[in-house]
C-alpha cells in the first residue's frame, strides 16, 4: 500500500463527524447490525443512547427500520459491514429506501479488499456497483480522514438517500486539513498535462504515488479523487479527456459497475479517450495482509503506473 504519512481509518473519522453532529442536529439518528464497535457508530450510541437502535445481526430488519424511521421525518444512519448491508438487505434498500426515495443514509464499513485478515466474507467488492444500480442513491467512497469528516457531513446535509464506503485500515493522509467538497464534484489533487487518473478510496493514494513516480521519468499525470461515483462529475472527466487526452481509473472494487464504469459511459459519450483501468478483476481475494492482498489483486502503485504506461 501507499508509503505517504499514515492518518487515522475512514470509519474512524466517520464515527467522529456524525456524532459532532448529533450535538446540533437532534433529528439524527443511528441504527446499527451489532457492529457499532467496527462501524464506529459506538460514540453516538454512548452520547445519545435514546436516538440509537442495535437491531442485531438481522440487516434486512435494520434497513426496515431504518427506512420506518426515514418515513417518520427523521435522518436515520444505517450502518454495518459493507457487505452485509448491501448484500443481504438489498431488496429492502430498493423497496423501503431507494423506491420511495426516502432520506436514509446508509455506511457499509470494511469496504474492499482491505479488510485484509477479516478475510473475503468480510471484505465488500461489489458493494459500490450495487448501490450505483440503486435508482436515485448518491454513492461515496471518502479517500482520507479529512475527506471522510466532510464528506459525512455533505452526506448528512443532503437531501436523499445515500451510501457511504469506509475502511478499516489506517487511511494515507491525502489532506492536511478538512478539503471544501461537494457531492458530484471532484477534487483535483495534483495537476498534468499528460494523462490523468481518476481514483477513489485508498487508491487515490496509490495514484500520487504512481503521479510522482511516473513524473521522475518526465509524465506529469493528473490526479483526481472522484470521491462521488453517483452522480459523477461529468465536466472533470470531459476536461481530462480533451485536456490530457488519456485516463486511467484506479478502484479497490471489482471491475464491472463502479467507478471504472461510470468514467467509461461519460468517456464514451462526451469524447472516447484511450484509457486503462485497475481493479480487482472479478475473482474474490484471500485473507492476508492489506498490501500483500493489494500487490495479488493488481491495484498497486507499481500497477497504476504500468497502467499509464501502456496509453503513452
Amino acid at each position: 500500500m501507499s508509503s505517504r504519512q499514515m492518518g487515522p481509518p475512514t470509519r474512524d473519522a466517520f464515527g467522529e463527524r456524525l456524532a459532532e453532529l448529533g450535538k446540533s442536529n437532534d433529528r439524527i439518528v443511528v441504527v446499527d447490525g451489532d457492529v457499532a464497535d467496527s462501524t464506529r457508530t459506538k460514540e453516538f450510541f454512548n452520547q445519545f443512547p435514546n436516538r440509537a437502535w442495535n437491531v442485531g445481526i438481522a440487516e434486512s430488519n435494520l434497513v426496515g427500520v431504518g427506512a420506518g424511521l426515514a418515513a417518520a421525518g427523521k435522518t436515520p444512519v444505517i450502518a454495518s459491514f459493507a457487505c452485509f448491508l448491501l448484500c443481504n438487505a438489498y431488496d429492502q434498500i430498493r423497496m423501503g429506501i431507494a423506491f420511495p426515495g426516502l432520506n436514509a443514509k446508509l455506511v457499509g464499513s470494511h469496504g474492499g479488499i482491505s479488510p485484509g485478515e477479516d478475510g473475503p466474507s468480510q471484505m465488500a467488492v461489489e458493494d459500490v456497483a450495487l448501490a450505483c444500480a440503486l435508482g436515485g442513491f448518491t454513492v461515496i467512497v471518502p479517500a482520507d480522514s479529512e475527506s471522510t469528516k466532510a464528506l459525512t457531513k455533505a452526506m448528512i446535509e443532503h437531501d436523499g438517500p445515500v451510501y457511504m464506503r469506509t475502511g478499516r485500515p489506517d487511511a494515507p493522509a491525502i489532506y492536511d486539513t478538512e478539503p471544501d467538497v461537494t457531492l458530484g464534484r471532484a477534487i483535483t489533487v495534483r495537476e498534468g498535462k499528460d494523462l490523468t487518473i481518476i481514483a477513489n478510496g485508498l487508491m487515490v493514494a496509490e495514484a500520487m504515488d504512481a503521479a510522482e513516480e511516473l513524473a521522475a521519468s518526465g509524465t506529469e499525470a493528473r490526479v483526481l479523487d472522484m470521491h462521488t461515483v453517483k452522480p459523477i462529475d461529468e465536466d472533470a472527466i470531459s476536461k481530462a479527456a480533451l485536456e490530457t487526452g488519456r485516463i486511467v481509473v484506479a478502484e479497490e472494487h471489482f471491475a464491472h459497475g463502479a467507478l471504472g464504469a461510470a468514467v467509461a459511459m461519460v468517456a464514451g459519450r462526451r469524447g472516447a479517450v484511450p484509457m486503462a483501468f485497475v481493479n480487482v478483476g472479478d475473482s474474490y481475494s484471500t485473507s492476508g495482509q492489506p498490501d500483500e492482498l493489494f500487490k495479488d489483486a493488481g491495484i498497486t502503485t507499481a500497477d497504476i503506473v504500468a497502467a499509464a504506461k501502456s496509453l503513452l
